[in-house]
């Protein structure tokens, strides 16, 4: 597979998305900036309000689905009669054949730190504690070098305007579904929504974030059944406890030939000499790859 066989990739050219201001630099001298957009999105669940997230705009269907049901108000087997998205007054509306438990979630809501703010319910361990994450898959070491260098060269918004994070689908050491918002929870629940919409299997599976690798992002990986999660970023404590918990690979600081692997080792299959990896330098610019998030 080749980047033209994507299933969805960044489009940094789409005018809707971002904006171009102008400023000075470090010199006075005025210079042009690409900003990215943010705008409201209130997610209805069969004419019940449940969130009012911010987001970037781009595939609310899949950002509503993806969002309910790592929020376990949707489950796997739910059949979707309708999903509408209103872009004048900024709201998508989720209907279900089956009558929906959302207001004993909506008592349990707990916001979470981090960029753009998440939001998960109190409840949200039910799921997790019964997930069985499959144990005869590999992760080669290969893959992730091949993995680091489509997406930190791939033509994105992050490379365009910067303030953002993405989420990769990925399948060996192909990304398959390259989603970007302000936050990373975001950009995972839209990967979330792609795949229950289109019956997706997480066989083979691994997800790329560009963010840290908090309890949070650890969670939905689990309830997303995909054994494998990957970051540039760090860990949090907690993150890490859970990925050991449920047996999720959870490998992080990857840049160039580097990466610390913290649970989930066994899965790891060491296919590559790191010492022939291209490594990164200490401080890249947006234009080389991606900086710390």
């Amino acid at each position: 597979m080749n980047d033209k066989d994507m299933l969805v990739r960044p489009d940094p050219e789409d005018r809707r998305l971002y904006q171009t201001v102008t400023g000075i630099d470090q010199t006075r001298a005025s210079v042009p900036a690409d900003i990215i957009n943010e705008r409201p999105l209130t997610i209805f669940l069969n004419g019940r309000e449940i969130v009012t997230a911010m987001t970037i705009g781009d595939y609310p269907d899949y950002l509503a689905l993806g969002y309910l049901l790592n929020q376990n108000m949707l489950r796997a087997d739910d059949e979707v009669k309708s999903v509408d998205y209103d872009e004048e007054i900024e709201t998508v509306v989720v209907r279900t054949t089956r009558q929906t438990d959302y207001e004993e979630k909506l008592k349990k809501k707990i916001q979470t730190s981090g960029c753009a703010m998440g939001t998960v319910f109190g409840d949200v361990m039910e799921k997790f504690e019964t997930v069985s994450l499959p144990t005869d898959e590999r992760f080669h070491t290969s893959w992730l070098y091949g993995l680091q260098k489509a997406i930190n060269t791939m033509p994105s918004l992050y490379l365009k305007t910067g303030a953002i994070h993405g989420c990769v689908l990925c399948e060996e050491d192909r990304p398959l579904i390259y989603m970007e918002d302000v936050g990373r929870h975001n950009a995972m629940d839209k990967i979330a929504g792609y795949m229950f919409r289109h019956g997706l299997s997480t066989k083979g599976k691994s997800l790329y974030t560009t963010g840290r690798l908090t309890s949070e992002m650890v969670i939905k990986t689990v309830q997303m059944g995909i054994p494998v999660l990957l970051s540039r970023s760090g860990f949090t404590a907690w993150g890490v406890e859970l990925a050991r918990k449920a047996g999720l690979t959870l490998i992080g600081r990857a840049k160039g030939k580097r990466f610390i692997a913290l649970a989930g080792t066994e899965r790891i299959v060491f296919d590559a000499d790191p010492t022939q990896a291209t490594d990164e330098p200490g401080h890249l610019s947006r234009k080389g790859s991606r900086d710390d998030d």
